[in-house]
Formats: structure tokens, sequence, C-alpha cells
């Protein structure tokens, strides 16, 4: 081809804009978003009926229309930010919630635009240093001294799934064994394990749910009678999982009592921490998850007890060279990238593409400290006994002690059916949009639950929950 054959259209230059109008980008932007900071007190937690679809929601779709970014920033107020749950509300109290804190924000705008690649430490040694370094305070926060290893991943979800992996490789579960493999857990355990069980080829073994106690933690003879009729019956307990925070109700498992277990039947310990194991930072934190630093891998979610926005989780193993020897594989053209005694992000989890998302932990730690962070679980933790306090004051009950900072209750007026009357509390508090909790079933009955975890949620809007549940509790009774 000559050089005169070369014929570019004007628009390949389009993508890199100029000083003025990145600014001119930004700043638009900018100003959108601090006007949406700024309106967070009045905005509610819930929108209500809006998950019906409208004629504007043709703008959703990709054509080759040029748009502005005022009627793009328009559209995006109206039919994302006014729509379902606003995650970055101190009203929102249902699920585990995830503020998003600003300078998390600052950090996830710094890495893209500086576009680093963290999956190789050959490629960006400061970025996998930094990575590193979160995975390192992490575990010696959980109690690991050395030789442990981890990864920064999407969220709990990915983070269980290399732990399981991590353990079904070291456990050398294969197609002979699987059917002989017994897994146990209970009916706590988060949704994300069994799915994990499956992609990883698991669905197979035999899958033990285990009796509750009363505060809905595992059973502890219940688990050892399990464990010694199955070896007595010729399979192999292989996998032990335990909740250091449970969603529903946020129970904290017999961490040590289940150790033991495992060690004694040679069991892999993991335990998911994915909402609880921040509070590790605090001292009641430590008191409850006593035993966390026995378990073989452990997962837990900044975006939820850091307080960043989502898309941040964190997998820790005791060992990294079992975590290593299940992710580790080579290509030729990723030869010039081996370095001798460096594990690489991409050597301990399934991504090879890899966000540079350990910038948006290490930014706020390093800005702030550690300390703020304790600062505000301890609040949480407040809040918590205080609103289970209040809620037995107001006529509800309250189905068990809380041990971090979600409260599961219920109303048992006489004159309604259980599940009647609290699903007319949850559409009362979800229609006035300003708190958002959510629901679960708890021994067959439709249970209340509210998750107090936002940076953003304070003493105030407690009490206006607390004000809520009054109304809707009054409204039953007329």
């Amino acid at each position: 081809m000559k050089d005169n054959d070369l014929n570019f259209h004007n628009s390949i230059f389009e993508l890199e804009e100029t000083a003025l109008e990145r600014k001119a980008l930004f700043d638009k932007v900018n100003s959108f978003s601090e006007e949406f900071l700024e309106s967070l007190p009045e905005r509610k937690a819930f929108h209500y009926n809006t998950h019906q679809t409208t004629d504007s929601d043709s703008f959703f779709s990709i054509n080759n229309e040029k748009n502005s970014i005022e009627n793009v920033l328009d559209f995006f107020k109206e039919r994302v930010l006014d729509t379902g749950l606003n995650p970055t509300s101190g009203g929102h109290l249902g699920y585990i919630p995830g503020g998003g804190i600003f300078s998390s924000a600052i950090a996830d705008y710094l890495a893209a635009i500086t576009n680093r690649y963290a999956g190789e430490f050959y490629a960006s040694p400061g970025a996998v240093r930094m990575g590193d370094a979160l995975v390192n305070w992490a575990g010696k926060l959980m109690g690991y001294t050395e030789g442990f290893g981890g990864n920064l991943t999407s969220g709990g979800s990915i983070a269980n799934l290399i732990a399981l992996h991590t353990a079904k490789h070291h456990k050398n579960i294969t197609g002979s064994t699987i059917t002989k493999s017994v897994v146990y857990c209970t009916a706590q355990s988060h949704h994300s394990i069994n799915k994990a069980l499956k992609i990883i080829g698991l669905e197979d073994c035999i899958i033990r749910v285990i009796a509750l106690d009363a505060q809905f933690r595992i059973s502890v003879k219940a688990l050892e009678d399990q464990v010694r009729v199955d070896e007595q019956d010729g399979f192999t307990p292989f996998l032990l999982i335990a909740n250091a925070g449970s969603t529903d109700v946020g129970a904290v498992d017999p961490l040590v009592s289940l150790a033991n277990i495992a060690k004694t039947h040679k069991m892999w310990f993991h335990v998911d921490g994915a909402y609880g194991a921040f509070f590790m930072l605090t001292e009641k934190g430590r008191e409850k998850l006593k035993g966390i630093e026995l378990a073989d891998s452990i997962i837990l979610d900044p975006h939820k007890g850091m307080f960043l926005p989502y898309g941040s989780g964190i997998v820790l193993v005791k060992n990294v060279k079992h975590l290593a020897a299940a992710h580790s594989y080579t290509a030729n053209y990723m030869r010039d990238a081996y370095i001798e005694g460096q594990y690489s992000p991409s050597n301990l989890s399934p991504e090879l593409s890899k966000h540079f998302r350990g910038l948006r932990m290490w930014l706020p730690l390093k800005l702030y400290g550690q300390q703020v962070f304790t600062d505000y679980l301890n609040e949480k933790l407040q809040l918590t006994t205080y609103l289970a306090q209040k809620l037995v004051e107001i006529g509800y009950k309250v189905i068990c002690e809380p041990e971090l900072s979600v409260v599961a209750f219920r109303l048992e007026l006489k004159q309604y059916s259980n599940d009647e009357q609290n699903k007319k509390v949850l559409d009362f508090i979800q229609k006035d949009g300003r708190i958002f909790i959510s629901s679960t079933v708890l021994n067959n009955k439709l249970t209340l639950r509210a998750a107090i975890l936002s940076f953003r949620t304070h003493k105030k809007d407690i009490d206006l929950f607390l004000e809520l549940l009054k109304e809707a509790k009054l409204s039953l009774e007329v």
C-alpha cells in the first residue's frame, strides 16, 4: 500500500479532545455531580413504582446520532438516578448498604484516566504493589501473619468463587471423587456460595445444610454429628463454610469451634466475611469474629464495610501457594511478563484483564487513615443497638440479638396474619421512600430487616425510620 492510498476520516481525532474540550466536559459533569451530592438529604432512598418502561427509554439505544452532554445528563437523572434504589442515601437500610465515598470516586477517575493495567507486575509494578499492600493490610487485620496472599476482586461473589476453586484444587477434588465429597454450610450461607459451587463443577458434591441455633448460627453439635455420620458412611468431608456476618441477620458462626472441627477432619475452612469482616477494625468486631484468623480462606467486601463504591471485594488465602497453584497459567505471548519470585494478580485469580481497582481503596486510607473507618463502624454498631431497643419500645419484635449491624424484626398484631401485616409495613416504608428496608424469610415467616452500614446513615435517619414504623403500626391498628 502506498502512502497516498491511505484515506483516514477526520473523525479519527474526535476521541482525542483538546484541553479546552476536556475542561468543558469535565466542568459540566462535575457540576452535575455536586448538585446530586448536595441534594442527597432531600432525595429519596427508594423510588417506588419506577420500573415501568417509558417512551423516553428509547434514548438508551445506541445508534449513530450524536448528543450533547446536557441531554445525556438530563436523561441520566430522569431514567437512572430517579428510579429504583438510591444506594448513596443515608436512608438506605436494605440488603447490605454501600455508600460510595467521594474520595473513591476521585480514585476511580484517576485510575481510568491513567489506565494502568493492574494484572501483571511487569506491566505496572506500582499498581500491583498498591494492590499487594491492600491485601497485606487486610490479611493482617484478619489475623494472618505470613505466607498469606489474596486478590482484589469485583465483589464477594467472585471472591467466593476464587476461594472455593482454590479449596477444590488443593483438596484434589476430581470427577471421580466429587460425588463422595461433602460440603457443609447453612441456610444462612449466601447464595453466591451455591453459584460458585455450580460454576467450578462441584454442584454434584453432597451439600449438607446444617441446622441453626436460635441466633441463626450454625449448630456445632449438629455439624459434628453429621460429619461423624458422613465419615462412617464412607464420604469425605471436604469443605466447611462459615459466616462472619450473614446477610439476613448479621449472624457470626462460632468460628473457633468450626476451625477445630475443620482441622480434625482435614477440611478446608472458608469464612464468608463479605459483610462483617471489616468490623475487625472495632473492638466489638474483634470479639465477635474471634477465630477468623484460623480460616484457610476469607472474603471481605470493601464496598460494604469500607463504604467504597460497588465493585470492590477481597479474597484472602492463608497459604498463597495454594491460591497460585489453583490459578496460575502461562502463554507464549506473556513470556516477557514473568518475573521470578513475584506473584501477579493474573496468577491469583481468573482475571487477566484487570481494572486498577486498588486505587479506590488505597486513596481513602491514605487521605483519612484507618481510624476514621473504625469510628464510622463503631457508630453503626451503636445505632444498631439503639434501633433494636427502640423497636421493642414501639411494639415490634426483634427476632434475634444483633451481633453486628443488622436488625431482623416483625410486627405481630393479633388481628392480622404475620406475613400480611409485615408486608403492609414494608410497603408503607417503601412507598414513603425516605427510608429503604428489605425483607427476608426466617422460620417460614416474612421478616423485616434493617442493615445499618452506609457511612451517611446517622441517628437522624434511624429516628425518621422509627417514626415511619410508628405510623405504619398505627395505620394497621385503626
